[in-house]
């Protein structure tokens, strides 16, 4: 059975298509179980009512005619209990009702299960049989796995079909994506698509804006790839049998006008582009011979697959050397998005970002939040290569994408983008301005930097020091490890930059989600493996190069303070702290004066919560990296978007771990800081003040919006609403209460409840 169900949830993942999946699912699932009849009912989204959308065995003429409420008949009582319905005689049973030219009569064994999508019910798969007989518990459980794994597909599909119905001149249904919030705003505009290097399957769909340059285009590519095959085919004759050197014939073969080539040739004169042409026929070979049941024509599909590839490649960089244009809303849409992929779009059009893959820290949302650029990652279930030129929100506030979106949720989303806008003009007059409470009470804000784009906006924003910088990034753009001399002069411009105001520098913070691709760790849990400080304390050379470079770097400024990631017990601080003193030793006796700075530990694993006195105790200050704490706090991946509804920073256990910290710095006489993105929500921040939080760092973009939070309302009104919000017992309650607070303090503009 697991042989089928794999085979099955492979050909419904080529499907073009909703409909084309659920036809297949339909008739693969009759086969496999040998029922007489199998069907699916989806949830209609605008009704809630579950509709007849595929069958095998009942009246194909009424599919997408008859439908059930929610709760009514038997497919409504599979959905509302969320559980199997396995029924002998379902006509006995008080919930079941027929419906007229189904054709159900004559069935009367029943067996149907719910398919839910992240706690989502889509629909109900079912299948029935004339003989009055209860399935088994081997055939209920077929069915119910079988549903559990086509769910994510047919979410998939669902937006799949949305677009394609569109493409075809169909009503437009409209979809909502979710991913993870990459980036805070709001962003409307049109999708182009950045396709990975030679992916056949990442090829985005669009229309030739000229057949004839195309078909030359692909014509050059496959006398490239010919002439590439023929150059191996000549290099090896002498070292291959005649028969082994036929294969290179039949390469060549493949992509005559008569077989393969020809095929493509003619979608590009119906009007694809050449890749997406190419892509489509490759695509359909390569399934084509992955099904076939002899062994040695299952293989046959690597080769179709690298010669796909192969002209893939040339068309891409016959294209990259014509000049791309850009729409002037344009938002990046691709499986992975990179730094360099934003690089090559001008600022002024780039509205928003939405990679399929990815997290909140990924590289690309770090720049992203550093440039302002709205942006959703991690939307796992959204059809990218379809989406080419086609118009999407982006909803950086709560990670998501609205495909479709009806008139009055575009229109709200305009009202949204409209008064960011107008706010972020307003906020610019309080660059200037400290920020102190109505009573007086003074909080600095500092920034989370890791590039020198960061600088300006950050000193624009009216930064008064950096909380962290993120010293893996320039990690992460070589091929190697820098030197201590590269390292020296990437610190000294980021202290220049901002001197005298302090910098507070993170020692290298690699592991669980940030690998170096020069240093690969493959761990079967990451983020509870070999990350932060235990890999540079396991690797001296590297942990000693970086703070000699750190503290060379600090020569002539004295604004540098070191801080140590992933700290999970004093053993571990004390030896970072004898090495941190070991190389402040050597860089004395080499003749470079300058004095020790501030070292101070991450509070950012819960050991690190209940031992935060013993740490200040010895540290010079604490500060706590709430992404992470949060996240080990609730057992929650923050960068899995299936479990992202779990990930909630207001949980009442992360307040409360959140204050013992503070009164930890405070109880030892060290100050405490924040630098998680917990630090830049202006919610947030009026129970961190509270708290006694000294600094809050964040990103630069959220920095306005933080300090016109504080500035009003009263740091006692600010005590009054957390030691109201510490009784609470849900984090909802926590962000309904902080919701109401703000409104009642005219700062509406900071609450961003999901649209749509």
């Amino acid at each position: 059975m697991l042989e089928t169900l794999r085979n099955i949830v492979q050909e419904v993942n080529a499907a073009e298509g909703l409909n084309d999946a659920l036809q297949i699912i339909v008739k693969r699932v009759r086969d496999a179980m040998g029922t007489e009849v199998c069907s699916v009912y989806m949830r209609d989204e605008a009704s809630g009512r579950f509709v007849f959308r595929a069958t095998e065995g009942l009246n194909a003429l009424q599919v997408g005619a008859a439908s059930l409420a929610p709760g009514e008949g038997l497919v409504g009582l599979v959905a509302q209990r969320e559980e199997p319905v396995n029924l002998e005689n379902a006509e006995s049973h008080p919930s079941f009702q027929l419906l007229e030219g189904l054709g159900e009569e004559p069935f009367h064994a029943f067996l149907g299960v719910p398919i839910i999508h992240q706690r989502d019910v889509l629909g109900v798969l079912i299948i029935q049989q004339a003989k009055r007989r209860r399935f088994d518990e081997s055939e209920e459980a077929f069915l119910v796995t079988m549903s559990a794994q086509l769910a994510a597909v047919i979410a998939h599909a669902r937006v799949t079909g949305a677009v394609q119905e569109e493409l075809l001149g169909g009503a437009a249904a409209p979809a909502r994506i979710n991913g993870i919030p990459g980036a805070p705003g709001v962003a409307i505009g049109t999708a182009v698509v950045v396709s990975p290097v030679a992916d056949l399957y990442a090829v985005p769909r669009k229309t030739a804006s000229n057949r004839r340059q195309e078909l030359r285009a692909f014509k050059a590519a496959l006398a490239s790839v010919r002439a590439d095959i023929q150059g191996v085919s000549d290099n090896l004759r002498g070292e291959m049998s005649a028969e082994d050197h036929a294969l290179f014939d039949v390469y060549l073969g493949i992509l005559d006008d008569s077989a393969i080539g020809g095929e493509v040739a003619g979608l590009i004169k119906a009007g694809q582009w050449a890749q997406g042409a190419l892509s489509e026929v490759m695509i359909r070979h390569i399934r084509h011979f992955e099904r076939m049941e002899h062994s040695y024509l299952r293989e046959r599909a690597v080769d179709v697959k690298d010669l796909g590839t192969r002209v893939l490649a040339y068309l891409q960089d016959a294209a990259r050397n014509e000049q791309a244009a850009y729409p002037a809303h344009t938002i990046l849409v691709g499986e992975e998005l990179t730094a360099s992929s934003l690089g090559e779009i001008p600022r002024e059009q780039l509205a928003g970002l939405i990679s399929v893959r990815g997290s909140g820290n990924s590289h690309v949302a770090i720049l992203a939040r550093a440039m302002g650029v709205p942006t959703v990652m991690g939307a796992v279930d959204l059809p990218y290569t379809r989406l080419q030129d086609r118009e999407l929100v982006v909803d950086g506030y709560n990670g998501i994408v609205h495909l479709n979106p009806l008139p009055d949720v575009r229109a709200r989303f305009q009202d949204v983008v409209d008064q960011d806008q107008a706010m972020s003009r307003d906020l610019e007059s309080l660059r200037e301005l400290p920020c102190e409470t109505v009573d007086g009470h003074r909080l600095p804000l500092w920034v989370n930097t890791g590039l020198m784009a960061d600088v300006t906006r950050s000193l624009e924003q009216g930064a008064e020091g950096v909380g962290l910088y993120r010293t893996e990034v320039p990690f992460l753009l070589r091929d190697r490890f820098p030197s201590e001399e590269e390292q020296r002069l990437i610190y000294r411009e980021q202290l220049a930059a901002f001197a005298p105001r302090p910098v507070t520098m993170r020692t290298l913070d690699i592991g669980g989600d940030k690998a170096l691709p020069y240093f690969p760790i493959a761990e079967d849990n990451p983020f509870l493996g070999w990350r932060g400080i235990r890999v540079t304390l396991d690797h001296p050379e590297i942990f000693l190069a970086q703070v000699r470079a750190m503290l060379k770097a600090n020569a002539g400024y004295g604004n540098l303070r070191i801080m140590l990631p992933m700290i999970s017990n004093i053993a571990e601080f004390e030896e970072a702290l004898e090495l941190i003193h070991r190389g402040h030793r050597e860089i004395v006796q080499e003749g470079t004066e300058v004095a020790l700075p501030p070292i101070g530990v991450m509070v950012e694993v819960p050991s690190a919560v209940y031992q935060a006195r013993a740490l200040a105790r010895r540290a010079d200050f604490l500060s706590v990296g709430s992404n992470d704490l949060t996240q080990y706090l609730l057992a929650v991946d923050r960068n899995n978007a299936r479990v992202a509804g779990l990930y909630h920073a207001y949980h009442p256990a992360v307040l409360q771990a959140l204050c013992m910290v503070a009164e930890a710095g405070a109880a030892e006489g060290k100050p405490v800081s924040i630098c998680g993105e917990l630090a830049g929500d202006p919610l947030a921040a009026v129970l961190l003040m509270a708290m006694g939080y000294g600094v809050l760092s964040m990103n630069a973009t959220a920095l306005p919006r933080v300090k016109k939070s504080l500035r009003s309302l009263t740091h006692a009104e600010a005590r009054e609403l957390l030691a109201e919000v510490m009784l609470l017992e849900h984090a909802g309650a926590v962000q309904s209460r902080l919701q109401t607070f703000m409104a009642a303090h005219g700062l509406q503009q900071f609450i961003h409840a999901p649209l749509g």
